[in-house]
């Protein structure tokens, strides 16, 4: 710790040393004199207390110094005391120093100075007197009366007035008198106010005065004197200003002023003041007189106030006398001012009057009301009346499609003034009317138009600050039938706001019709924002740049075009390019590098851009600004885009369409897949929604019913294994899968049982491997493999459409029970495959466990005497399963 605490000491003697010798090269070179010295008088003690400051002192800096300070009387020549004050002065200190004065201080005029010297053993060199400081006066006498004048407003009377200046210590002394004598007659008045007195004109015709007035205390004495004509000093005096009539555009007000003699003349100004302006200032020469005002407004405050003066010989104007009066009211003498917008509607239009209120002149008071007449044209007998109460400046009004007039009154509680008529037609505004563009100047918004073919009593410039199809404050400007051109000023213009203007011209029948439309700026700024630009397009050597969503219509000057800036690493711009200067605000930041080059586009309504010649994978810079004939936008940052590589662009043009044509290829395939499976291999169909139904014509049962998997139960199984060669037919009572041996087969037949071979009825199976319908007596239908008559072979039944429907159909309207000689039974054709007769014989001695077959054939119906063909080794016709007799299928 005693280390730390000796660092410590060691660093604050350093800082203090490093502080005193700061002050003493401060004091060394800025001047220390006296300032802000004040002084004050004690009358009691008669002393003078000075007071004053020292500058230019550091913090906690103590100097020694010696201030010397002289003493003048009456005047700063005459010196009557030098003396030397020392102390030692600190920072911010006041100063103090008492001077007593052997002569009381009252009797004369003091003056008083200061400077100083520093004697501080630290600033050796400094020893020098300051400069003096400037003389200050102190003065306690009594003061000489300032501004002593005479006057008289009845030549009987002089007025004389001055100024005594500051009151003197009343506390030590008394008031001074003042004493007023005139020389030429030897008068002498002691006056009883300190500020004023009067004097009494003598009757022996003196013109001529000379005024000496005295001031006097117990100390000194004061004189001011003044000599003048009396003819030349007459202040005259207006009184009894009355109103002598008034109306409510008029009134006259008279005067009166002290009488002074035949031979003076008076000069009159008479001021009429209203709403707190001067609005009529006149000159008379009658007192007492009268002066009349004309072109007053009704209903009106007014003050008359008139002042005279002598013309002979002025002087003075008098004080000011006036009157306050009021106009009267009257009725108002001129039509609103009224105009109109006209939206349409289902079978009507909306029209929305305006009107601007009448100034105080034209309304005669205070308009209360309103009136709107509504006048049908094609029905003069219809009219409507609405009443609007003041404030009110506009109304709202559903119209048929005919044409109206619209009768407009302003009323006070005088009377009405006169209608303003507008007509409203049938037709709708001209939309197809093209919008032309006008520049503003600083006078306002020059506008010109065409005249129309026909006949027109006026024009009316209407316009607005936004859009016609939205709210807005409309404003509008009538003018005579000769003008095609005007200029609209106003107030309310706004610099950067764009403006709407329509043209109208007024037919005699005060019908509107729409000339043209403008548009324009009183003045046009920048824009105030850049277009958003997004990339499309990219490539190793170009990409485009597209700003389609920005808006013109919200900038505040018309968009003239746009300026496309690039930078980037290059010595040249490409070709359409202009090098930008670096000086440009949007170029600031360009490496020495690199390039900045703009691009010019001259047309508001081209949004892209295609940037082209470019180098694969290299780096660029781009802004897009838009401009006015102002300037162009604000300076927003560059936004940066890569071009990718020349190879793997073209790997990508190869590879995208390569893997579009795979997808579709694939495609494809899948789907030729589906449709060669449901036309070579289709799914089991479902028997009720069977074709050949609507083929089958019953004739006597009309409840044929297709049978249940269920019902039908086979008489016997033909197993036939795959190897050709050898044939078993199983023929007898059933039997049961599980009994035959588990060996793979093919082909499964079911065949008739042993029993009911006789007395067979007819049998329809068709079209299902393991459903059938069949028609026929509660006995059993036969299945026996009998030929009645020679048929045609498999084949053919196959590939003969007319042989089948034939069979079918003659065995389905034979009656149950009956089978005509010599007649084919139709049975089903299995879709298995047809075995060789080995296959069959083999199933007697070598029963096999059944097994589905994976081969599928088209089904087909054959007539029944083909249910055990001999088929050669080539044969490759489906099976044929054969049912006994009310038997069912399984």
């Amino acid at each position: 710790m005693a280390p730390l605490a000796v660092s410590q000491a060691a660093f604050l003697l350093a800082l203090l040393s490093l502080r005193t010798s700061q002050s003493e090269v401060l004091s060394e070179h800025l001047p220390l004199i006296p300032e802000s010295l004040n002084i004050s008088i004690n009358s009691k003690q008669q002393c003078l207390h000075l007071q004053w400051h020292v500058h230019n002192l550091t913090y906690h800096q103590e100097l020694k110094m010696v201030f010397q300070i002289e003493i003048s009387r009456i005047k700063t020549s005459n010196i009557i005391w030098v003396g030397n004050y020392s102390t030692t002065v600190k920072w911010n200190q006041v100063l103090h120093w008492t001077w007593e004065s052997e002569l009381p201080l009252e009797c004369a005029m003091h003056f008083v100075r200061i400077r100083s010297m520093v004697n501080d053993a630290r600033t050796p060199r400094s020893r020098a007197w300051s400069n003096w400081s400037p003389w200050m006066e102190v003065d306690e006498v009594l003061e000489e009366p300032k501004s002593f004048s005479c006057e008289t407003w009845d030549l009987k009377t002089l007025n004389c007035t001055w100024d005594p200046g500051n009151d003197v210590d009343l506390l030590r002394h008394p008031p001074p008198t003042y004493t007023l004598s005139e020389s030429f007659s030897g008068k002498k008045k002691i006056c009883k106010h300190r500020n004023w007195c009067n004097w009494q004109v003598s009757q022996d015709s003196q013109e001529t005065y000379n005024f000496t007035l005295m001031a006097e205390n117990s100390f000194r004495k004061r004189y001011v004197s003044i000599l003048f004509n009396l003819a030349h000093r007459v202040h005259p005096s207006v009184f009894n200003v009355e109103l002598e009539s008034r109306g409510a555009t008029n009134a006259t007000v008279t005067w009166m002023a002290h009488p002074i003699g035949d031979h003076f003349k008076f000069l009159c100004q008479v001021e009429l003041h209203g709403e707190g302006k001067l609005i009529q200032s006149d000159i008379s020469t009658e007192a007492p007189g009268q002066l009349s005002f004309s072109d007053l407004e009704p209903v009106t405050e007014y003050l008359a106030r008139i002042r005279c003066a002598v013309a002979n010989h002025f002087w003075k104007w008098s004080e000011w006398s006036g009157r306050n009066f009021s106009t009267l009211e009257t009725a108002p003498h001129k039509a609103p001012d009224v105009w109109r917008t006209v939206k349409s509607m289902l079978g009507s239009c909306n029209v929305t009057l305006f009107w601007k209120p009448l100034s105080k002149s034209h309304a005669g008071g205070k308009i209360l009301f309103y009136n709107v007449v509504t006048e049908n044209q094609d029905e003069p007998s219809s009219v409507e009346l609405s009443s609007i109460r003041a404030p009110a400046n506009g109304t709202t009004l559903t119209l048929d499609r005919c044409p109206h007039h619209i009768h407009v009154t302003a009323n006070n509680s005088v009377g009405t003034s006169p209608a303003s008529v507008i007509g409203i037609s049938g037709d709708l505004e001209n939309k197809e009317v093209e919008e032309g563009r006008v520049q503003g100047t600083k006078d306002g918004i020059n506008l010109s138009w065409k005249p129309p073919s026909g006949d027109v009593i006026g024009y009316v410039v209407a316009w607005c600050d936004r859009p016609w199809d939205l709210p807005c404050d409309l404003q509008w400007k009538k003018l005579g039938p000769n003008t095609t051109s005007t200029v609209i000023s106003s107030d309310a213009f706004r610099p950067g706001v764009r403006y709407y203007f329509k043209i109208y011209g007024i037919s005699p029948e005060r019908m509107a019709q729409l000339l043209e439309r403008k548009t324009g700026y009183s003045k046009e700024w920048p824009p105030s924002d850049n277009p958003r630009v997004s990339i499309s397009n990219q490539t190793a050597q170009s990409f485009t740049l597209n700003w389609k969503d920005y808006s013109t219509d919200s900038q505040p000057g018309f968009i003239r075009g746009y300026h496309v800036y690039l930078r980037y690493k290059a010595k040249q711009c490409h070709p359409g390019f202009n090098k930008a200067f670096l000086s440009e605000a949007v170029c600031l930041g360009t490496t020495e590098d690199s390039v900045c080059c703009k691009y010019k586009i001259d047309n508001p309504e081209r949004k892209t851009f295609v940037v082209e010649n470019l180098q694969p994978k290299s780096s660029y810079e781009y802004l897009v600004t838009s401009y006015t004939s102002v300037d162009e936008g604000p300076r927003d940052s560059f936004s940066k885009i890569t071009t990718s590589d020349e190879h793997s662009y073209v790997l990508v043009r190869v590879l995208l369409p390569m893997v579009f044509c795979l997808l579709l290829i694939a495609v494809l395939c899948y789907l030729k897949s589906q449709w060669m499976k449901e036309t070579c291999f289709p799914d089991i169909p479902d028997p009720y929604k069977s074709s050949i139904l609507s083929l089958l014509k019953p004739t006597e049962s009309p409840h044929l019913t297709i049978m249940n998997v269920s019902d039908c139960i086979p008489d016997a199984l033909e197993v036939v294994n795959k190897p050709e060669g050898s044939k078993t037919q199983f023929m007898g009572a059933r039997k049961s899968l599980p009994d035959i041996d588990s060996t793979k087969l093919d082909y499964i037949y079911v065949l008739p049982g042993e029993k009911n071979h006789t007395g067979r009825g007819p049998c329809v199976c068709f079209e299902n491997l393991t459903y059938n319908q069949a028609e026929s007596d509660p006995g059993p239908c036969g299945h026996a493999p009998v030929l009645h008559k020679a048929s045609p072979s498999p084949l053919e039944l196959l590939t003969s459409p007319e042989h089948l429907l034939t069979s079918l159909e003659q065995s389905y309207t034979h009656a149950p029970g009956e089978i005509p000689a010599g007649e084919t039974i139709l049975n089903y054709v299995s879709q298995l495959a047809s075995p060789i007769s080995e296959d069959k014989e083999s199933l007697l001695i070598n029963p096999l466990e059944p097994e589905l077959c994976s081969e599928y054939r088209m089904q087909m119906v054959m007539p029944l005497g083909f249910a055990s063909p001999s088929p050669s080794a080539n044969s490759n016709l489906s099976s044929i399963t054969l049912l006994g007799q009310g038997e069912h299928g399984r």
